[in-house]
């Protein structure tokens, strides 16, 4: 087998050819820089930036660790006279020369310059400039942007009127004015059918869905295609994979022992919830608080109301003797509240865990204010081998008249009782304390269950201090960030960056909106509309701004390198589950099963004993067999010591804790795997050989396969070039019956009677070269 993986190497110079260039990142650091001095300098967009960076270190929201008694976050702060001097104030409104701030940036004395030389920070010139003629227009405080709840304006005017197909392109097409680029020409229609279709379903078009879309003539022919994909059941699915990153999904519990967790019944009521387009209000308040819902009629909340909550139970949980329950039960409450800030408000409430924020008005008390709402669950701070439902509760037992009746969404296939963990508040109130330090073992003052004014005031008398109160107070339409932080991240999951690069981060230290007026937009629109999901996906995907080509002139390049203005289509690699995803589609080997117990494909021997403590059920790797073998990715069985190592390579998540942003990398073994891979290399084979049955020619075949793994007819000269390698590949395997015998013997799919079997392991090689094209498993 060594052999053959050498031998395969040789199809990867031939790859180039065919699509012309190597995988390039578009995502360099930099964009276009509008260097001149505004006339109106903004306190948010210009000022507060360079306060954050260079000096609320020491001069920010953290009381604790401020110096000279300065605070320069809140506008009483920076007004204040000097102690020591009060002829001068921090900032002296209208006038720089009694300001010391503007006075200690400026300086050329070391001793007295801001930032200090230790510091390693300077400011630039420009920077110095805006300061000073902020401080002369009236140094103008305002909130943080994004705490100011959106707006709706006014559509703003465009050079080209034609250009626009919905309202997100007047907004894109103003600010690509605004920096001097055009949009690109639209993308050509096989190109674009493949984007739609993989981001909507994350699967490639059929050669059914190909032809019709090529052969529609009509100006809605790609409507018709996107609601064809918003309708179908795979879409829930690709909608999942970006929430089961942030809730921190997985099959094990985490830590040493890293047992089994059975939590797959909350991950189907998630492709659930998206199939059935459950407004985001809905979806958000069921995961929060659904164990806290009245049913109907006023009765108890109904199964899938409780199984929604699975999203605060799936932290880590340690199995490990000898631990401090209390020490560990602590730790899961803080994960649900660090969860809680980054996902739903995009703030990193954990750096208030221990001090006052250093950059955000976060408090140690507004932590451990939201702690509380998380704290009330009655559960232990360990997992024993014991029964599950006195070691990890409170749980919710999942019969199989449950699944005929209520939750028919579950994929269940046997008659044994899946207990799943979800959310419930114990009898009685647990009090809340500020941890000293974090720490477990040293509780100070006591406080509420509430949240940050500056958000928007948490009213005792409007909202219950639990977790359904805390849901509407998230729902409530003058809460700022709700809409804001999830129309972001959908943004993102289709550009591959949101209107706010930092998606977890909305506060001090995050970027600031490259198109603020059409973030503001999406969020009132979303949330006017009943915060309906596929509404919004659909308005994305429509937009002319969506439809865009992907290539990129030197021009654009020079100018915006990061596309911050969206003059073109993002070029994106697959997500990691999308690339097996796609390789099992293309071959026809992919089950398209939807939920059930998570599957363990192929996967290198020893890689879990090797991390494993040698205790509980998941010590070692049993791999499945059958149709088992070929589920999606998002199926695909996640220990967290041990996550799949196909997928780590292409960047998939541990799930360790919430992740609102995969990182993309690009390394050889990304190469080596689709290279090697059994899941690929027998995909080849499969294909190859459904082809070898069919009465084609070979340039038929080959045609074919082109469109079914890149999505597009071949052009002439790609076609010649596959036709010679395949040609030469059919005279080397002829003369190598033994390296024919090993390559067709790949996989546990019993192989199909082919009369021609070196031609078949030709075919088989081009195919794999097929596969392992950059254009292959790019968006």
């Amino acid at each position: 087998m060594a052999q053959n993986r050498l031998y395969l190497l040789t199809g990867i110079a031939l790859s180039a050819l065919i699509t012309g260039c190597f995988f390039t990142s578009t995502r360099q650091t930099g964009s276009v820089a509008l260097a001149a001095i505004p006339d109106e300098v903004d306190y948010n967009f210009h000022i507060r930036p360079i306060l954050s960076d260079n000096c609320y270190k020491c001069h920010g929201p953290d009381a604790s660790k401020r110096e000279a008694d300065l605070g320069l976050d809140t506008e009483a702060g920076a007004y204040a006279a000097l102690k020591d001097n009060p002829s001068l104030h921090g900032i002296k409104p209208g006038d720089p020369l009694k300001s010391a701030v503007w006075l200690r940036i400026t300086s050329k004395d070391t001793a007295e310059v801001m930032p200090p030389p230790n510091s390693n920070l300077k400011l630039t010139e420009r920077q110095i400039t805006l300061i000073e003629k902020w401080i002369k227009q009236g140094a103008k405080f305002k909130p943080h942007w994004a705490f100011i709840p959106p707006q709706l304006t006014k559509l703003p005017e465009v050079a080209d009127e034609d250009w626009p197909r919905n309202e997100i392109d007047h907004y894109t097409l103003a600010k690509m004015n605004e920096v001097g680029l055009e949009p690109s020409p639209e993308s050509d229609k096989e190109r674009l059918l493949k984007r739609v279709s993989l981001d909507l379903t994350g699967l490639p078009p059929s050669l059914d869905l190909q032809k019709r879309f090529m052969n529609d003539p009509s100006e809605n022919a790609y409507e018709k295609v996107v609601d064809e994909l918003l309708k179908s059941r795979h879409y829930g699915e690709k909608m999942a994979l970006q929430w089961l990153d942030v809730a921190r999904y997985a099959d094990s519990h985490g830590y040493q022992d890293d047992g089994l967790r059975t939590m797959w019944p909350w991950r189907d009521w998630v492709i659930h919830a998206f199939n059935q387009n459950y407004g985001y209000d809905k979806f958000l308040t069921w995961q929060l608080a659904g164990d806290l819902l009245k049913g109907p009629n006023g009765t108890p909340p109904t199964k899938e109301m409780m199984l929604a909550t699975g999203f605060n139970r799936n932290h880590k949980i340690t199995q490990e003797g000898g631990v401090i329950d209390e020490e560990y039960r602590i730790e899961y409450v803080t994960d649900r509240t660090n969860t809680f800030g980054k996902t739903f408000l995009a703030l990193t409430y954990e750096c208030a865990k221990c001090h006052d924020h250093k950059y955000d008005p976060i408090l140690q008390k507004d932590y451990y204010s939201a702690f509380a709402f998380f704290n009330q669950v009655p559960e232990k701070g360990l997992v024993g081998t014991i029964d599950a439902s006195f070691a990890d509760p409170p749980n919710l037992k999942i019969t199989d008249q449950d699944v005929d009746d209520l939750l028919r969404f579950i994929n269940k296939k046997d008659t044994a009782s899946v207990m799943v963990m979800v959310m419930k508040d114990q009898d009685t109130l647990r009090k809340t304390h500020i941890l000293s330090r974090g720490n477990y073992d040293q509780p100070a003052k006591e406080v509420v269950a509430a949240m940050p004014t500056f958000i928007m005031p948490f009213d005792a008398k409007k909202y219950a201090q639990n977790r359904l109160g805390l849901a509407r107070w998230m729902t409530d339409p003058k809460n700022p960030l709700t809409a804001r932080v999830f129309v972001n991240r959908m943004w993102q999951e289709f550009f591959g960056r949101g209107l706010v690069k930092t998606v977890g981060d909305f506060g001090m230290q995050g970027e600031l909106p490259s198109h603020p007026e059409l973030l503001d937009w999406l969020a009132v629109d979303f949330r006017t509309h009943n915060w309906d999901m596929k509404r919004l996906v659909k308005q994305i995907v429509l937009s002319a701004t969506y439809r865009q080509s992907a290539v990129i002139t030197k021009d654009k390049l020079a100018k915006d390198p990061e596309n911050v203005y969206l003059s073109h289509a993002p070029r994106l690699r697959l997500p990691a589950e999308l690339v097996r995803d796609m390789v099992l589609t293309s071959s026809g080997l992919l089950n398209p099963e939807i939920g059930g117990p998570s599957v363990k494909p192929y996967q290198p021997k020893g890689v879990w004993e090797v991390a494993s403590s040698g205790r509980g059920s998941l010590a070692r790797y049993v791999q499945d067999h059958g149709t088992a073998l070929y589920r999606r990715g998002m199926y695909v069985f996640i220990k967290r010591t041990v996550p799949p190592p196909s997928m780590l390579m292409f960047d998939a998540s541990n799930r360790d804790q919430c992740e609102v942003k995969r990182s993309r990398t690009n390394t050889p073994l990304q190469a080596l795997a689709m290279l090697n891979d059994p899941m690929v290399l027998e995909s080849a084979r499969v294909l190859a050989e459904k082809l070898m049955l069919e009465k084609t020619s070979s340039d038929e075949k080959i045609e074919k396969a082109f469109r079914l793994i890149l999505c597009r007819t071949p052009k002439s000269k790609e076609l010649t070039v596959l036709q010679n390698y395949y040609a030469d590949e059919k005279t080397t395997f002829a003369a190598a019956p033994k390296k024919v015998a090993n390559l067709l013997a790949v996989g546990e799919t019993p192989p199909a009677k082919v009369a021609d079997k070196p031609a078949t392991a030709a075919l088989m090689q081009t195919l794999l070269m097929l596969y392992n094209l950059e254009e292959t498993i790019m968006l």
